[in-house]
């Protein structure tokens, strides 16, 4: 129950932090993004070693896994978050999130690959649910609202109000939208499996540990190109409510990923990853309460969500739990067993 509780937890504050994150692309760069969130990863991890008692472990990896982690880092927090910024940016929130989990098919691949791992049945589905979902969402267009008519023009009088900062209208680019959105996940898709190799043999309490190395390799990357391609300039003359949103976003996506550490150690991964994946819907929620004029809605968006999200339940679920839970035909269960290699 209570690995359950911080499963949904977990979902709303990363929902949460796609909405924050919208907001900030709309008036501040993706570098300005990467700048402010890829270093707040560092604290939070460190205070959370701390507080579980596990930071003594950060010393205690063999030279492949700081290697590995290090990488991981790299590949998630550096190019696959730069690609879903850069996804967020052009297409918002609800038309590139059913294209990312297009990272749990290169994960899969990659572990029955390299880590010997197999396909199933119930993981075909999976693959063809998430494959639905990203054709569902690209039928999804944006509806041009008419534009209101100036008040104070129509009726012939100036104002000596100040105006306030004008949001840009949301215009998507899908070409760039949904190639970056592929992108990220290819980053999302393979960091998993290099966060594997780098914890093999290792216990439970090294996972905080190991988040740290990624974050603290994933910031240092990050600060040599600000400081090689000379950004310095250009991350200083971020506009403070972008400032606001993108601190906010990099809170929330720590608190998400803390929360789903501390889910995985009271509940079996089986329970927190289908209720994890409701993110989705709460990426939907937040979205509308606060990006209402800046994302696509529709039924085909939804139709989406849904897909991709049975699509993250069939792929993490286990055939023996469906079998040990459901008294099926002899013929389902013959085709349940079946796997490859």
């Amino acid at each position: 129950m209570l690995g359950g509780v911080f499963a949904i937890l977990a979902a709303a504050s990363f929902g949460f932090n796609n909405a924050a994150l919208r907001r900030g692309v709309l008036s501040g760069s993706v570098f300005q993004a990467l700048a402010i969130t890829v270093p707040m990863g560092v604290p939070l991890f460190l205070l959370a070693g701390i507080a579980t008692g596990h930071i003594d472990k950060l010393w205690s990896f063999p030279a492949e896994g700081y290697f590995w982690l290090a990488a991981a880092g790299v590949m998630h927090f550096v190019w696959g978050r730069y690609c879903n910024y850069r996804s967020t940016k052009a297409i918002g929130g609800n038309l590139s999130g059913p294209w990312k989990q297009a990272q749990l098919i290169i994960a899969l691949i990659l572990a029955i690959l390299l880590l010997g791992e197999t396909l199933t049945p119930l993981k075909i589905l999976g693959i063809v649910l998430i494959v639905g979902g990203v054709v569902a969402t690209s039928r999804a267009k944006h509806k041009k609202k008419p534009k209101a008519k100036d008040a104070d023009n129509s009726s012939g009088e100036s104002s000596d109000k100040p105006k306030k900062s004008k949001l840009p209208d949301f215009e998507p680019n899908y070409a760039e939208g949904y190639t970056f959105a592929l992108l990220s996940a290819t980053g999302y898709g393979i960091s998993p499996v290099l966060v594997r190799m780098g914890l093999e043999n290792q216990g439970p309490g090294f996972s905080i540990a190991g988040g740290l190395i990624s974050y603290t390799a994933a910031a240092v990357v990050v600060g040599v190109i600000i400081l090689a391609t000379k950004q310095w300039g250009h991350i200083r003359s971020m506009q403070p409510v972008a400032a606001k949103w993108f601190s906010l976003a990099g809170a929330l996506v720590g608190l998400s990923q803390g929360l789903r550490y501390t889910a995985l150690s009271i509940a079996p991964v089986t329970v927190v990853t289908p209720i994890q994946s409701t993110s989705a819907v709460f990426r939907v929620l937040f979205g509308w309460l606060i990006n209402r004029e800046h994302e696509v809605f529709g039924l085909w968006v939804y139709l989406g969500v849904l897909l991709s999200m049975a699509g993250v339940v069939a792929l993490t679920l286990s055939t023996e739990i469906i079998l040990a839970n459901l008294d099926l035909p002899q013929v389902l269960v013959d085709i349940a067993g079946w796997q490859w290699p």
